[in-house]
């Protein structure tokens, strides 16, 4: 599946028809280099699953926890950010097996530094800056 960003103004759009499209699982794993616009999509899909709490970038905390509105189809939402991690352990340390098997959904930002951790049915999500500034997300779930 293939979604194209046109503007900023078109994230809410984007996130819709992502959200219309999400195969099974709940481990979403988002790559793309910095700069591409994966905190701002996870931003606009929680805020579409009816997340009411601010929605921000987990850098620092590594995950932030937020409660799925009434269309989420989990009760919890887990936004990851690895990007300062320097060893796996680190995210052994946080529980990260724990939030996966919750059943809860996972948005994890720079899963490259995971990826021996990441579930074999984890949704592989790449958003790519396009040479006229749109921004290309396409999504695939391995099996």
């Amino acid at each position: 599946m293939e979604i194209i960003i046109d503007s900023i103004n078109d994230i809410r759009e984007a996130a819709r028809q992502f959200i219309a499209a999400m195969p099974s699982g709940n481990v979403f794993a988002f790559y793309g280099k910095m700069g591409a616009g994966k905190t701002t999509f996870i931003k606009a899909l929680c805020e579409e699953l009816g997340v009411e709490d601010e929605v921000t970038s987990p850098t620092f905390a590594i995950v932030n926890e937020y409660e799925g509105g009434a269309v989420c189809p989990t009760p919890l939402i887990y936004h990851f950010d690895f990007y300062r991690i320097k060893r796996l352990e680190e995210a052994y340390d946080i529980g990260f097996d724990d939030y996966v098997d919750s059943g809860n959904l996972c948005f994890i930002e720079w899963p490259e530094l995971i990826e021996d951790l990441l579930p074999e049915d984890a949704t592989r999500v790449s958003i790519e800056e396009t040479a006229d500034g749109r921004r290309r997300v396409s999504f695939r779930q391995t099996e």
